[in-house]
């Protein structure tokens, strides 16, 4: 397996665009996304585990039923959420996409992201169908990837390639997600595509595998959104045969499905608002893989400890207290703690106390961007990461007026 580019269209026989609609006043920012297949796709998607559910959701559960797909439509500035014609606006894309495109309303995927709340205006929509399938190209990833963004900084599309059955196979996806990004999945939006022939069983089975280990694993602040869809799209044109059945091949696909959504949980979490830094927490020695993900999570989310990686302050007392209220059946008195980056590694913690370290070496480490806070239960052969990011004074500028 290895990385390459064109994220969404790196695989076989898919474009993507993005443009500007009239969704956002800033004229500058594209608000409207497209990704389409000519040949038919098995789909599947996971969704967000909040009971607020986007309209769009509803809409694609339904589309989806029958496990397959042709298109994706995607706009940003408006969450089409909590809207009594949500529904209504939601199908009506479905129909806008299907007409340009030459396909069935019931083969599209549809997904909005922005403020909750505020009903969504179709018209820009319909109005630029036309120019946004215009926009279709096969070098068009970027182009998507930057119109379902709200907060985030940068777009964010990885893409890879493996062989499967003999044959070379490329995965690549497009995500978004600044805020409102928390345990557990969904957390946010993405769309990954492939042209590996895999059946819609085996690909849901796939992606929910997948989720546990990388979207799962992220969280910027507490908050779980309403709208956060993650579905892939396979159209078979690699020509391997088709998965049907847990094998190698599947075990193939599923390790390269899983370092696509990985790469883009670190993209997102280290994108997230405000963010200086993107935290990696790295547990090793558990007795589970549960226990391990429950204290990985918990060093992540924890506020002070978030607050202390921003200052670059080597705190380590707050990782024990998160560990310590995680849930997690562990031996307090077995932990190690070290942090680590470009700059180096220092040991701040052993067997659950502290040791003597170089404030003034603990202070370089943390003040890359990126820090790797490594634990250690010495209490079983199990690992697993979270991932996520500190939090700074622009958190609370940027979701003080995020809505005027």
């Amino acid at each position: 397996m290895e990385y390459i580019s064109g994220g969404v269209t790196a695989a076989q026989g898919f474009v993507a665009g993005g443009i500007h609609c009239g969704i956002r006043k800033n004229k500058a920012k594209p608000d409207l996304a497209m990704i389409y297949s000519e040949t038919p796709c098995n789909a599947a998607a996971v969704y967000t585990t909040n009971l607020v559910k986007g309209a769009p959701i509803l809409v694609t559960k339904k589309n989806l039923a029958d496990g397959k797909a042709k298109a994706v439509i995607c706009n940003s500035g408006n969450a089409n959420t909590c809207n009594a014609d949500g529904a209504e606006k939601a199908e009506k894309m479905c129909r806008i996409a299907a007409e340009v495109l030459g396909i069935e309303p019931q083969d599209v995927i549809v997904a909005s992201t922005g403020v909750i709340g505020q009903m969504l205006p179709i018209e820009p929509i319909e109005n630029a169908a036309q120019a946004l399938k215009d926009s279709l190209s096969p070098d068009g990833s970027s182009a998507a990837a930057a119109a379902i963004m709200t907060t985030d900084t940068i777009p964010k599309e990885v893409a890879v390639q493996t062989i499967i059955g003999g044959k070379t196979v490329k995965l690549g996806g497009i995500s978004k997600g600044s805020g409102m990004i928390h345990p557990n999945m969904a957390t946010m939006l993405c769309f990954l595509t492939t042209d590996c022939a895999i059946s819609t069983a085996m690909l849901d089975r796939a992606i929910h595998k997948v989720t546990g280990n990388t979207f799962n694993m992220i969280s910027i602040d507490g908050d779980t959104s309403t709208n956060d869809t993650f579905a892939v799209l396979a159209n078979g044109v690699a020509g391997n045969p088709e998965i049907v059945e847990e094998n190698e091949d599947y075990a193939a696909f599923t390790e390269a499905l899983e370092a696509v959504c990985r790469e883009l949980s670190k993209l997102m979490a280290g994108d997230g608002e405000g963010a200086t830094k993107l935290l990696v927490c790295s547990v090793d020695g558990a007795e589970d893989e549960e226990t391990a993900k429950t204290v990985a999570k918990s060093v992540i989310c924890s506020t002070l400890f978030k607050a202390a990686m921003f200052g670059a302050d080597a705190n380590w007392g707050r990782v024990l207290c998160a560990i310590g209220y995680s849930g997690a059946a562990v031996d307090v008195e077995k932990i190690d703690v070290s942090f680590r980056s470009v700059k180096g590694q220092v040991d701040v913690c052993r067997n659950g106390a502290g040791i003597e370290f170089s404030e003034e070496k603990a202070s370089e480490v943390l003040g890359e961007k990126e820090i790797t806070i490594l634990v250690s239960l010495h209490m079983g052969g199990e690992s697993a990461e979270a991932y996520g990011c500190d939090l700074t004074y622009d958190y609370v500028k940027i979701n003080g007026d995020y809505r005027t």
